[in-house]
């Protein structure tokens, strides 16, 4: 088993940046790939972003690329997700989630483990 919490969301004004972290526990040399997802209030829980196991590939969605970057520290089995140029629409529950097999990022169904999410709310 593998469990996953989130820290780091707040409030915060648009343009400003945030960093959330993700501390991974349990059987963690199991984890192939990592992925951040979010769920703003009434939609669809969406891809943001997502880092293999070395860390060396990593995935984004339109809305994310440029703006934030996923990185990994294996050392302290944490994942980051920096996020900069905050907008309001970005205002969702972030999910940090891990996946056992390989699998396309961008999918829900790639992964396994699920974090009990961290709000991020951005005023205009």
């Amino acid at each position: 088993q593998v469990q996953l919490v989130e820290s780091g969301g707040g409030l915060v004004q648009a343009g400003d940046s945030l960093r959330l972290s993700c501390a991974i526990s349990g059987r963690t040399f199991s984890l192939s790939v990592m992925g951040w997802f979010r769920q703003a209030p009434g939609k669809e829980r969406e891809f943001v972003a997502g880092i293999g196991r070395n860390g060396e590939n990593t995935y984004y969605s339109d809305s994310a690329k440029g703006r934030f970057t996923i990185s990994r520290e294996n050392v302290k089995n944490t994942v980051y997700l920096l996020m900069s140029s905050l907008k309001p629409e970005d205002t969702a529950v972030y999910y940090c989630t891990a996946g056992t097999n390989w699998g396309p990022p961008t999918m829900k169904a790639t992964y396994d483990y699920w974090g009990q999410g961290t709000l991020v709310t951005v005023s205009s």
